[in-house]
């Protein structure tokens, strides 16, 4: 299994190089790769002892983001290495003041491993919700490097409880510590042989419910909202924006904030030909108050401001259900405003959790996104979706403060 496992790394770099000139995403991981050990080596300063961070992408840097914040707030003088696997994480997230490098990560190879290890001398490694990695979890073991997940969660279908899937459960039991969003991950850990876990949650809860407090006004999108009702529509997709346009045409008092996950030029001209009587953000700066007012849809062009967008909602849509699954629920439940997704919701346990609260409503068509609308322009019916929102993201925060116990319980820090 070792034997497909290595062949199918070294595959799947073969195949994203060779489609490096034809994708921008492909030539960016390629790209970032080029002499990526020799980068390292030169860039990080030797004689230190560098807590590693690692994010399969933008959503889980988000997930580990408060563990990070409490380390630079509580220990100052702690080296902070980040590391990604996508680009959508490494392009965004390069030059966050929460760490001291930032770089791609090398492909799971023995002798990359090897060299990475040796030039960082991690004294802790962090890993993210998932990514189990063969060569650095077992090389990390083998230096005796503590290894810990974070916001880790597990399904019975997954190739860790299948009866062939030995291989796979040997790199879980190099990981030192658990600490699971759930329970269920607990016991079914246990159920391998596993019982370096507890439960924790998931310290996105810990990110999030602090956006409404730290949220500042921008007065062009005030300009924009001018007092109307307003659905924020994050990290959409063409198949989520074609069924939108549905409501614009039936709620002409409602405005519309879209900020789609992909902001290529060509996205862009498809969302302006659905919504007529849209602006993009970037024109805002040189348009007149009544071109902004007169405005019924605002489409975001650029990377970064989603979370923040929530406070000026009073309905949020997220994208991603017609896809490969939806993106983040929780920033828009912790400004306290129902939720609406697709369909494909099941493996994101806060979307399962905001639907038996009544926070969440998730939809297959656009038949079902009208009725659920239709349902939300009672207004004590959205209040009551909302306030269960804000309710579910408050009571679940905290996971970060028992990562934290067991980083200086263990002498992990300082």
């Amino acid at each position: 299994m070792r034997l497909l496992y290595d062949l199918g790394i070294r595959m799947y770099g073969l195949l994203v190089r060779m489609l490096a000139p034809f994708y921008p995403k492909a030539k960016q991981w390629a790209d970032g790769r080029k002499g990526i050990l020799q980068h390292i080596n030169q860039t990080v300063a030797a004689g230190q002892k560098y807590i590693w961070f690692h994010f399969a992408s933008l959503g889980e840097f988000e997930q580990g983001r408060s563990v990070m914040e409490q380390i630079k707030k509580k220990f100052p003088h702690e080296k902070i290495v980040v590391t990604f696997f996508s680009p959508s994480g490494y392009e965004i997230r390069k030059n966050t003041p929460l760490a001291d490098y930032v770089f791609y990560l090398p492909e799971d190879t023995p002798a990359n491993v090897q060299r990475f290890l040796d030039i960082l001398d991690p004294k802790l490694a962090i890993f993210t919700k998932y990514e189990y990695w063969y060569h650095y979890f077992n090389e990390l073991h083998k230096r005796n490097i503590p290894l810990l997940m974070i916001s880790a969660i597990f399904r019975e279908e997954q190739l860790f409880f299948k009866p062939y899937g030995g291989f796979y459960r040997s790199i879980l039991k190099k990981v030192s510590f658990f600490f699971t969003q759930n329970l269920d991950s607990v016991h079914m850990l246990k159920w391998i042989g596993i019982t370096r876990a507890g439960l924790a949650g998931d310290t996105r809860f810990d990110r999030v419910v602090e956006l409404p407090r730290q949220h500042k006004t921008r007065p062009e999108i005030t300009t924009f909202v001018n007092g109307r009702p307003i659905l924020v529509a994050g990290s959409t997709w063409l198949p989520d924006e074609e069924k939108l346009q549905v409501l614009k045409e039936l709620y002409p008092q409602w405005k519309f904030i879209l900020a789609p996950h992909e902001i290529d030029e060509g996205h862009l001209l498809q969302i302006s030909k659905l919504f007529s009587s849209s602006i993009r953000f970037s024109e805002l700066a040189t348009s007149t108050t009544e071109t902004i007012q007169g405005a019924q849809v605002l489409i975001i062009d650029n990377i970064g401001m989603l979370s923040s967008l929530y406070y000026y909602g009073d309905i949020a849509y997220i994208g991603g259900g017609f896809g490969v699954g939806i993106h983040n629920t929780l920033e828009a439940a912790a400004y306290g405003i129902p939720v609406i997704f697709g369909p494909k919701y099941e493996k994101f346990q806060e979307a399962v959790d905001l639907l038996v609260f009544g926070a969440g409503f998730s939809i297959g068509n656009k038949e079902e996104l009208q009725k659920v609308f239709a349902h939300l322009m009672d207004t004590e019916k959205r209040k009551t979706a909302g306030e269960a929102a804000k309710k579910y993201v408050q009571q679940r925060s905290g996971a970060t403060q028992i990562i934290m116990k067991y980083l200086e319980t263990e002498k992990l820090l300082g």
